[in-house]
């Protein structure tokens, strides 16, 4: 995945969000009571990545996307499925947390790229390890 930018959707201009800092918003919990925070942004797969082969924006795939949620301690809150269907390289997404710290983490991916890198260990076993650069 590279090319990281921000993405300000019209959504986040109702009263449903609270602008807390540059691209981060807080907004009700779809997961019962309490707040969230959000961000969105944009990228580009990798289809030459390992775990990115069949990637596209209709084909998010699950390597990179789960390294990222795992890496920040995030979710996937909006999934832009109308906007992802019409294009052809740059992805759209949203992601979510608990923790407005974990949001800021990965907002320091605005501009640079994240993918997996495989490795096998003693055991024969295939594992990544995720990369930012």
């Amino acid at each position: 995945m590279k090319n990281f930018q921000n993405f300000t959707p019209e959504k986040y201009a109702a009263s449903d969000f609270q602008k807390v800092s540059d691209g981060i918003y807080k907004t009700k919990s779809p997961y019962g009571s309490g707040d969230i925070f959000v961000t969105s942004l944009t990228f580009e797969m990798e289809p030459e990545r390992y775990g990115e082969e069949d990637a596209s924006p209709r084909n998010l795939t699950q390597v990179p996307i789960e390294g990222i949620l795992d890496e920040f301690n995030l979710f996937v809150s909006d999934f832009y499925e109308q906007l992802n269907e019409s294009s052809e390289t740059v992805c759209y997404q949203e992601f979510g947390s608990f923790s407005l710290e974990d949001i800021e983490k990965l907002r320091t991916l605005v501009g640079k790229r994240f993918y997996a890198v495989p490795y096998t260990d003693e055991d024969g076993e295939e594992y990544y390890n995720m990369v930012i650069e």
